[in-house]
């Protein structure tokens, strides 16, 4: 049997009496937010993640929340066949089959018609695309960039990655997200072939921060920024979210999304709910959500179980069930397919959405961006998904998990000397 299901037999279901460890059972919080506590939520903590990153927020915002490949590459395609002036397309995946292909034909098709059509790869993520896909957008006038293809790099480079996913339309509409170029998101998370992940679409003043990461990146491969083509249009009014657009970058220090994810679990008062692909937190990101589940904050993450891209990333997670579930925090493992969903939810009115994952990897290594939202109509809507999904899952119960066997402790133990690469 592998590690895997035998990690999985060691959880239980949810019960309905309480945690299981002796602690009452979680107090439930109201379906429906009074909307002038909605609007003071909002409020202390947009000028906590506007002072201590240095990030204003945009106001006049619409977001729309996309669930699985289905619902995700259908409006993505859209964009890009709608577009009439630019296409600005990242990605870290770009692999094969029938979705990658219908990608490369229309951004080749729009290129054709006239279309500044920009889109980079990332050189390490992005290896296994067709060549002859890329010949095809090549020919059709598509400028295709690598970000620091591994042949080329000095080897202090080679482990940061651009692990960003944005598409930028006309500089009017963007989507940002954890879903990759490849088969694997396809459907609707149906069987353990179709993945579970989350994309958003962005209209409003927001769209230049995410346009300003493609651009960040972008400049370190290309020469030209950019052209007559780009019009710089004011980000108009679409909608009532306020959103922050935060950049990861790696570099050596304290960084601003470690920053990002500090405020809002320190600031965290009902309720956090993580929802990760590779979750291999440090000692001190694993304090935090502790010291939450201490103050009376109900934590709840979510993250894969048996249908994991990556075992080695779990095991080092794993290491910290023990002391996560002893301090309360519940920890759900989601049963269907792979779940590569990246968002978290703070008090029923903020969300954090894009590519980052609750990782060293994302959190100092790699290029990354996420949105940070206030907004509860749009906080609900992700709430909702997370409720879905772990009605899927199976809990990792306390008593159980510390009476794991030695195996599955060696391989927690054999993961630790490279967890800071996970």
């Amino acid at each position: 049997m592998s590690g895997i299901a035998e990690a999985s037999e060691q959880a239980e279901r949810d019960p309905s009496d309480g945690d299981g460890d002796g602690r009452p059972p979680a107090r439930t919080p109201g379906t429906a937010l009074d909307p002038d506590v909605c609007a003071e939520r909002s409020q202390r903590l947009r000028r906590r993640l506007e002072r201590l990153i240095g990030i204003a927020a945009t106001e006049g915002n619409a977001l729309l929340p996309l669930r699985n490949g289905d619902q995700i590459f259908g409006a993505m395609l859209k964009a890009i066949r709608a577009a009439e002036h630019t296409v600005d397309m990242m990605t870290f995946v770009y692999w094969r089959g029938d979705i990658a292909r219908e990608f490369a034909e229309a951004l080749a098709e729009r290129a054709r018609a006239g279309v500044r059509v920009r889109l980079m790869l990332d050189g390490f993520g992005s290896r296994l695309i067709e060549k002859d896909q890329l010949a095809m957008m090549d020919g059709a006038g598509v400028t295709v960039a690598w970000f620091r293809k591994p042949l080329y790099l000095s080897p202090l480079k080679q482990n940061h990655r651009c692990h960003r996913k944005v598409l930028i339309t006309d500089e009017t509409t963007a989507f940002t997200g954890g879903v990759g170029i490849a088969e694997e998101w396809c459907g609707d998370a149906r069987n353990e072939h179709e993945w579970r992940d989350t994309h958003v679409q962005v209209r409003g003043p927001a769209v230049d921060g995410l346009a300003a990461a493609f651009a960040q990146n972008w400049a370190e491969c290309q020469g030209e920024l950019f052209d007559e083509r780009d019009r710089f249009v004011p980000g108009d009014q679409h909608g009532d979210a306020v959103v922050q657009v935060v950049r990861g970058s790696s570099s050596f220090g304290w960084q601003d999304m470690q920053t990002l994810m500090r405020v809002v679990l320190e600031s965290a008062e009902e309720r956090i709910r993580l929802t990760t692909a590779y979750f291999a937190p440090d000692d001190y990101f694993t304090g935090l959500l502790c010291a939450a589940a201490r103050r009376g904050v109900e934590v709840e993450i979510l993250l894969p179980g048996p249908h994991t891209d990556k075992r080695v990333c779990q095991l080092a997670g794993q290491r910290h069930y023990e002391e996560l579930t002893a301090c309360g925090v519940k920890i759900h493992q989601y049963q269907p397919t792979m779940m590569h969903t990246k968002t978290v939810t703070v008090d029923r009115v903020a969300s954090l959405i894009g590519s980052t994952n609750f990782n060293r990897r994302s959190l100092e290594q790699d290029e990354e961006v996420m949105l940070a939202v206030l907004d509860c109509d749009f906080t609900d809507a992700l709430d909702a998904d997370f409720d879905a999904d772990r009605e899927k899952s199976v809990r990792i119960e306390r008593g159980r998990w510390k009476r794991r066997d030695v195996l599955q402790r060696v391989r927690e133990a054999a993961v630790v000397p490279i967890r800071r690469f996970l």
